[in-house]
């Protein structure tokens, strides 16, 4: 699991301003009913829906024997689950080992007695002292991380972030641990309202989505979507699922779960989360859950577009380039703010700007022909090495802390009476 943390590029943030208005942004980010933090589940594992139907001489005693049942379930169920065998194979345990690899019980519905207790409950494994039984080690093979944008639907309204949704608790409550899918899970808070919106969802464009899963640090995109429909307030509810994949929206599997009111709403989308994940399992086993080529982030390969700078330089008489000492130091990343009034204008900046001595890469990331675009250049030193660099080339710079302005000084004009 993932939580998005870096801070947004401020081309991203600038083009969402432009976009909706300062005012109309802080209104759409403002409040506090937004946001829910998803479990961290990479040190366990999971076996839930487990029944227990116990007595005992009083209510404590009938429930401490429930969980005691449900610790030695689930471990068979565990057990059965890793090794693809029947439960009732499973070694036995007593209850003093069972104690120390189970981390919690989750208590998923429980009716209390003076001296019976029923209850559905969920049993929460240490991952390693667990996979030291199971014979593992608690590695499963994993997919590409993919990020989560839940959509849900009641009546004719669409939301994903835009406010806390029970769908979208549901799957922050869903314990990825267990999952062979590496999903990216966001808060929902800061900018994400903004950028993983339905009308994303719906966008087949892949410029945009290369931004979002690079600045999310996911390779592609799953969008599990519900349409919950209530036949009366309080009454049964039905949940429509489709477990979508991709910027192209491929539908992987669809299915119908119900429940007899509306108290139940909340099981019903953990069913539904843990539905959706299996078929995303399959999916992934299928090899039907390959990360798309497209979405790929690859810097441009400048190695003949440089070449034929230089040889259209030489040609010109401006005799061989020199490169200057190369600079020595970590790698960091700096914004170029440069005029771009055409197409031309930008290619010409970046080969440029790509020769200069300890630039790795420099790549547009923010176009604005006719006015100023923004490059984004890794290079081996300091702002302060960088602009010499830069002015060393013919580049007029202005630095504003990570953030350089150059421009190519314009021709003086000649005195009067020359020639």
């Amino acid at each position: 699991m993932k939580l998005f943390g870096r801070a947004f590029p401020t081309f991203l943030l600038a083009l969402a301003l432009g976009a909706a208005g300062g005012g109309v942004l802080y209104a759409q980010l403002e409040g506090s009913e937004r946001g829910v933090p998803p479990i961290d589940s990479a040190s366990t594992l999971e076996v839930t829906g487990i029944e227990v139907d116990v007595t005992g001489k009083n209510s404590e005693a009938a429930r401490y024997e429930g969980w005691r049942q449900a610790q030695l379930l689930g471990w068979k169920a565990l057990w059965a689950k890793t090794n693809g065998r029947p439960a009732s194979q499973a070694p036995g345990l007593p209850d003093s080992v069972l104690n120390g690899i189970v981390s919690a019980i989750v208590v998923e519905q429980e009716q209390i007695g003076p001296r019976r207790y029923i209850a559905r409950l969920g049993v929460l494994f240490d991952r390693a002292r667990a996979g030291q039984l199971l014979g593992v080690q608690g590695e499963i093979r994993r997919s590409a991380p993919m990020l989560v944008i839940p959509v849900m639907q009641t009546g004719s309204s669409f939301q994903s972030f835009e406010s806390r949704s029970e769908w979208q608790k549901a799957w922050a409550r869903f314990r990825t641990g267990n999952s062979p899918v590496d999903y990216v899970r966001t808060t929902g808070l800061g900018i994400d309202p903004l950028l993983l919106n339905v009308a994303q969802t719906r966008r087949p464009g892949r410029a945009w989505w290369r931004m979002l899963l690079d600045q999310y640090g996911a390779a592609d995109v799953v969008t599990p979507e519900v349409h919950l429909k209530r036949l009366y307030p309080g009454g049964p509810a039905i949940g429509e699922f489709t477990a979508r994949f991709g910027p192209d929206d491929r539908v992987i599997e669809r299915f119908t779960l119900r429940v007899e009111n509306s108290g139940a709403i909340p099981r019903l989308l953990d069913e539904g989360v843990r539905r959706i994940d299996a078929a995303y399992t399959r999916a992934l086993a299928a090899g039907l859950l390959k990360p798309d080529p497209s979405l790929v982030v690859e810097e441009p390969d400048l190695t003949d577009a440089i070449a034929a700078q230089i040889e259209a330089a030489t040609d010109a008489g401006a005799g061989p380039i020199t490169a200057g000492p190369v600079p020595v130091g970590p790698a960091t990343t700096f914004n170029l703010e440069v005029e771009t009034p055409n197409a031309a204008a930008v290619n010409q900046a970046e080969i440029a700007v790509s020769r200069v001595s300890g630039v790795t890469s420099a790549l547009t990331t923010s176009l604005a022909l006719g006015g100023t675009s923004v490059m984004r250049v890794t290079f081996a030193g300091n702002s302060a090495a960088l602009a010499a660099a830069l002015q060393a080339q013919g580049w007029t710079v202005t630095a504003s802390g990570s953030t350089l302005r150059i421009s190519r000084p314009s021709a003086a004009p000649q005195p009067p009476g020359t020639r």
